[in-house]
């Protein structure tokens, strides 16, 4: 299943590892274990941010999804399900609303 991740990182401990040369090394080495669709880096809040596309072949993969950047940067990981038009038009919405509406 296709996810949006929305990763926040404080300032530390990522101020501390841009300090060490490490931040950069440790982004890569996630990056090149998840392999995202894509990758965008921005501002969250006021704070480092990411967003990726990513494949979640099962729920039992978000761990090993989240585990980098929670122990690595103290992150904060929101996943949420994205769809094509091409998954909404298999929603049923017709029938959604004449059932529920």
């Amino acid at each position: 299943m296709k996810m949006l991740l929305s990763v926040t990182m404080p300032h530390e401990p990522f101020n501390s590892l841009v300090k060490a040369k490490k931040a950069g090394l440790i982004i890569k080495r996630i990056l090149e274990d998840l392999r995202p669709e894509s990758v965008y880096f921005t501002e969250q809040d006021g704070t480092r941010g990411a967003a990726l596309v990513i494949e979640v072949a099962e729920p039992s993969r978000v761990p090993k999804i989240a585990e980098p950047f929670f122990l690595n940067f103290n992150a904060d990981c929101r996943f949420r399900i994205a769809m094509t038009p091409a998954d909404l038009e298999k929603a049923g919405l017709d029938e959604l609303g004449e059932k529920w509406g």
